[in-house]
């Protein structure tokens, strides 16, 4: 039997393009914490932990904690795909395997939603190797060949007074130019949302998808406004992402209800349990996989089939990762497509932040599309050193 052997972490410094605001930080860099995970055949998987003190609560430092000791003590010795399964219940065993690995490690810790997600990636990488097929694949989205790729937005940062306009314009212009369709303006940092978002519109024209992120920035009764605002200057915003608190639900349920733009829950929802709240109360029209919440795969494809059954969209989403993080959350975001028949543009654009990928092979970005290889597993050969 084929089982897993070792759980090693990796560190890898990334400089960003150019700096990410939000309405709750700043960053211009990123450390990469890559975790690869050996089986007894000598494969690599590779999982990757976004980390952030104001989103998932965590650290580099707790991460290394968290995966070198009890997540390695809960998965070393564990089967990646159980002996016996023939050729065509590979994939059924394999999968099998994944999410009685992923149970173990949600066992081993309390939340540490971000480390358990870099463990559990690479074990789902692991188990699609071990099937011989892409991870996508695995997952359910056959259809999708890494020459279809998923499709993402591109998230420009926030701007915190009217000088700022400017800028954010001639950076939509910009990757309109470059061919991305879907645009997603982060909103509530203190600029004036309803100018910024009116100006982009305007230099973009209407054949670009406009989004908006809050991330929490608004009262509820500021987010009523300002959508409001947009709606009635005719600025066709597709969607709003969070636009109040994570634990205020009854301000999102309101704004939900007296606003027409579709809201998408975005740190309100990390689980499914999260989601069943959200979904009786009515308070979003939508919600935002990320596999850092989820703490990875097996939690993220249990939200997608909750989400579907109760006919609320799903959009996949990520932090500020880099390539490896990206490789994963493309593979859940074409199983999405693949079971929607109406593929959307996600939100997967981190990797075009950074200045290189620190691994070989993976996704690539072609334009405004993630391109998955046909490889098994993420396709991924290793760090770059």
């Amino acid at each position: 039997m084929n089982t897993i052997t070792e759980v090693r972490l990796h560190s890898r410094p990334v400089a960003l393009v150019r700096p990410f605001v939000t309405a709750v930080r700043t960053a211009t860099a990123i450390d990469a914490l890559i975790v690869e995970v050996v089986d007894s055949d000598g494969r690599s998987g590779w999982g990757e932990a976004p980390t952030s003190w104001r989103v998932t609560g965590e650290s580099p430092a707790s991460v290394t904690a968290a995966v070198e000791g009890p997540l390695r003590e809960a998965v070393v010795g564990m089967p990646v795909d159980p002996s016996g399964a023939t050729e065509s219940a590979a994939g059924t065993a394999a999968l099998a395997s994944a999410s009685e690995a992923s149970a173990a490690l949600e066992a081993a810790v309390v939340r540490n939603s971000a480390a358990r997600m870099a463990v559990d990636c690479a074990i789902y990488d692991l188990a699609a190797q071990a099937a011989g097929v892409p991870l996508y694949e695995l997952l359910g989205a056959s259809a999708y060949a890494g020459s279809t790729g998923v499709r993402t937005d591109m998230t420009l940062s926030a701007v915190v007074d009217a000088a700022g306009i400017a800028g954010l314009v001639e950076a939509a212009i910009e990757h309109r130019d470059a061919g991305f369709r879907t645009i997603k303006v982060k909103v509530g940092a203190g600029g004036d949302d309803i100018a910024a978002m009116r100006a982009v519109r305007d230099a973009v024209g209407t054949a670009v998808t406009l989004r908006a992120d809050a991330n929490q920035g608004w009262t509820p009764e500021r987010a009523v406004d300002v959508i409001r605002g947009w709606e009635d200057a005719g600025l066709g915003v597709e969607l709003v992402e969070q636009p109040v608190h994570r634990d205020d639900l009854d301000g999102l349920a309101f704004v939900t209800a007296h606003v027409g733009t579709p809201l998408l829950a975005d740190e309100s929802v990390w689980t499914t349990r999260d989601a069943r709240e959200v979904i009786a109360r009515r308070a979003a029209d939508m919600v935002n996989i990320k596999l850092a919440k989820t703490g990875g795969i097996r939690e993220a494809i249990a939200l997608r089939d909750l989400a579907r059954a109760a006919g609320v969209s799903v959009i996949v989403g990520c932090m500020m990762e880099s390539h490896v993080g990206i490789a994963a959350a493309s593979a859940v975001a074409a199983s999405v497509n693949a079971q929607s028949g109406a593929p959307t543009a996600h939100d997967l654009d981190a990797g075009l932040w950074l200045s290189a990928s620190p691994v070989r092979g993976g996704i690539r970005y072609d334009r405004d599309t993630v391109r998955i290889p046909d490889a098994p597993g993420l396709g991924i050969d290793g760090l770059v050193v």
